[in-house]
């Protein structure tokens, strides 16, 4: 009797063990009753009729990366490209996804595989290197839109790599070397021109100014020269004048002025020890006598009309003597 209970007992608690599942954090279990799906199980602690409820598929409700192997494919252009790529992807309905498709990765993977194809295969290579992001919008768009009956949502596609032929490779090199250098020569080139340009208005602006000021100082010599006419002119009549009114001895004092600055800078040689006259000493004190006549007679004239007494006439000066057999003066020392 108490073996048949005990027995009753070890059964009854193992009915109800297998009646108890524990859902982890990040997964959905669906559970079937009779074969049929029933419920989505969130993570926790769930009771269960054991041998009609079942659980089905353990659901990963994560975002998942799906690594889309490398393929050849032959763009509009009939350039043969590798390519790879990667697809995250999250399960949102975990009933869908159990039960509305048959082996989801395969099928996502199948999907965006197509789909890459058909997408580069309408580019050509230029477009499939330079438009990635295109290329990434467009395949997102569409998967996205076929996987959403398996409670799926794709958030990004995205190519890893497109790896060109070896002698489309070479020859892309090639011409992205030759844009390169014929930047650098119009860049070169533009250069020259805007140095050519500045340095002709440099050259320009020289000229100009040069210009004016020749003009300027062409202006200012015939000024110079139109005063120092006017000057000379005033000169001129203000001897005139004077020669007028005193007669010869205006004259006599004129001459000996020029001649005594004349010979006074025989003087200013500093090498200079002997001074060789080239007229009479005669002639010169000749001519400074002149001078004190003239001065005289002025002053007397002066002084005779304010009542004054006139200066007594100068006494001749003995002639030079001349040197036996020479006919010019001795020289005087300096």
């Amino acid at each position: 009797m108490y073996a048949v209970i005990g027995a009753l007992v070890f059964v009854l608690l193992v009915f109800l063990m297998m009646g108890v599942r524990v859902v982890r954090q990040g997964y959905v279990y669906t559970i079937e009753r009779l074969g049929k799906f029933t419920l989505a199980a969130e993570p926790g602690l769930h009771i269960i009729v054991p041998l009609v409820d079942r659980v089905g598929q353990k659901v990963n409700m994560m975002e998942q990366v799906l690594d889309i192997p490398g393929q050849e494919i032959i763009t509009r252009d009939n350039a043969m490209v590798g390519v790879d790529a990667v697809v995250f992807f999250q399960v949102l309905d975990a009933g869908k996804a159990a039960y509305e498709v048959h082996n989801l990765y395969m099928a996502i993977m199948a999907l965006t595989t197509t789909n890459l194809r058909t997408v580069m295969g309408s580019m050509d290579l230029d477009e499939t290197l330079s438009k990635r992001d295109e290329i990434n919008a467009r395949l997102l768009s569409v998967v996205d839109h076929a996987t959403s009956p398996w409670g799926v949502k794709i958030t990004r596609v995205e190519i890893k790599d497109i790896r060109p032929p070896i002698d489309i490779s070479e020859a892309m090199a090639r011409q992205m070397k030759a844009e390169r250098l014929k930047r650098a020569e119009i860049l070169e080139a533009e250069g020259e021109k805007q140095s050519a340009i500045l340095r002709a208005e440099g050259q320009k602006a020289a000229a100009i100014l040069s210009a004016e000021g020749k003009r300027e100082a062409a202006f200012r010599e015939a000024e110079a020269r139109e005063r120092a006419a006017q000057a000379e002119a005033e000169a001129t009549r203000a001897v005139s004048e004077a020669i007028a009114e005193s007669g010869s001895h205006a004259i006599n004092y004129f001459i000996a002025q020029e001649y005594t600055k004349a010979v006074a800078k025989f003087a200013d040689s500093p090498n200079a020890k002997t001074i060789l006259f080239p007229v009479e000493a005669t002639q010169l004190i000749g001519t400074l006598g002149g001078i004190g006549e003239l001065a005289r007679e002025i002053i007397g004239e002066k002084a005779g009309a304010e009542g004054g007494v006139r200066l007594p006439s100068p006494q001749p000066q003995p002639p030079a003597r001349r040197t036996p057999g020479s006919g010019v003066p001795r020289s005087s020392q300096s």
